[in-house]
């Protein structure tokens, strides 16, 4: 009987510990890295800072969020294809990447992240104590956010639309433009189908307005370009390079027409690709 009492103490004792343990267990945070997404719901994904840019990796995936005021919220929609990845910039610089899918039916529409859930920040942290920044680091800082960037950018199937434009089996494309910060990233592809290599003279790109009167002519101005990656001199046979152009941001009225300029040196394969103000003042 004595060891009967004894036992039942013992089992009492013991199953308190084994049901903290228990709890314990499932109030632990389930990290959350891929996010489902379909064609027929918004899955709203709130974060703990406004949102200054997200992309996604491929045309089947749509981040939406508000590029005019800034809040918390984006919303996510897919198409059926392969999964691909979005990458989130929050104002204060917070980084957050997942991976993105497809799925028919959806068992969560929303998903609210804090900042433990950052990756990063875009901005290298520093103390309290107050730092001499020389102008000189200051530019290299820029340059390499830059190239950072352009790199992701390079790394991406994203497009805004159809922007080409071909002249004897050369091919002039942009294939996206996207916003951030104070600049506008233009990816540009050139493919060059011809068995004649395509040496670059100049690209240019600028802005054209017609002159109203009697006498009607057309005034460009130059886009000079602050930074730009994997630029060609030279497009060989056969082959085609993907490269970025970064230009202070602008936005341009319906009245006026973007030009991306090419000109081949000792050639006439010479190309003039249009792009719309819609693209411009509705960039990635």
């Amino acid at each position: 009987m004595k060891t009967f009492i004894l036992l039942l103490i013992i089992g009492v004792s013991t199953f308190p510990i084994q049901l903290c343990s228990a709890q314990t267990e499932l109030k632990t945070p389930i990290i959350q890295d891929t996010l489902y997404a379909n064609d027929t719901k918004n899955v709203a994904l709130f974060f703990p800072n406004p949102i200054r840019q997200g992309i996604t990796g491929s045309e089947n995936f749509v981040f939406t969020f508000n590029r005019e005021k800034e809040q918390h919220l984006g919303l996510l929609q897919a198409k059926p294809g392969k999964d691909s990845n979005l990458l989130v910039i929050n104002t204060n610089g917070s980084i957050f990447s997942y991976i993105v899918r497809y799925k028919k039916q959806l068992n969560k529409l929303n998903y609210f992240f804090s900042l433990s859930n950052s990756i990063g920040n875009e901005k290298p942290l520093v103390s309290d104590s107050i730092r001499t920044v020389t102008v000189k680091d200051s530019i290299d800082n820029r340059m390499y956010y830059y190239k950072k960037l352009c790199s992701y950018l390079l790394n991406i199937n994203q497009r805004i639309g159809r922007i080409k434009k071909r002249n004897e089996g050369i091919i002039l494309r942009v294939d996206n433009i996207v916003f951030d910060k104070e600049e506008l990233y233009f990816v540009i592809q050139i493919k060059n189908t011809s068995k004649l290599d395509f040496d670059i003279n100049f690209l240019k790109l600028s802005v054209e307005t017609r002159q109203k009167g009697k006498k009607k002519s057309l005034q460009r101005l130059y886009k000079k370009p602050i930074y730009t990656q994997n630029t060609p001199s030279k497009i060989a046979a056969n082959t085609k390079i993907k490269f970025v152009y970064v230009v202070p941001k602008f936005s341009t009225s319906n009245n006026r027409r973007i030009i991306l300029e090419m000109n081949e040196q000792n050639g006439e394969r010479n190309i003039e690709l249009k792009i719309s103000h819609k693209y411009i003042n509705n960039p990635n």
